[in-house]
């Protein structure tokens, strides 16, 4: 079937894409966890609210949960979305670290 093909070159070609289609299926589950992790943020905090509007509180205190678990969504979303560092602030990086050992 691969008769006149180098067999490395098909092996190369394919494990590329099993790595991308890994790093994809990575990224998509990535997306669906913050997705949830947000559902659950909003619908966890319009209950406290509800309940704090229900029972007539004067202080706001759902803002301490709204606050406090808001900063770890946010932690969240940055992983999920900054990007992963391309591969010319990898050779910088390596150039860096490479300058100061000597």
């Amino acid at each position: 079937m691969t008769d006149g093909l180098p067999t490395t070159a098909v092996t190369s070609t394919s494990d590329e894409e099993r790595d991308l289609r890994a790093r994809a299926l990575k990224r998509l589950e990535d997306k669906r966890g913050l997705m949830a992790h947000s559902l659950a943020y909003v619908s966890v905090n319009v209950l406290l609210t509800a309940i704090w509007f229900v029972t007539g509180a004067g202080f706001f205190w759902p803002v301490f949960p709204i606050f406090g678990w808001g900063i770890g969504l946010a932690f969240h979303a940055w992983a999920v979305i900054w990007p992963e560092p391309g591969e010319e602030q990898v050779r910088a990086e390596m150039d860096r670290l490479r300058g100061r050992r000597t």
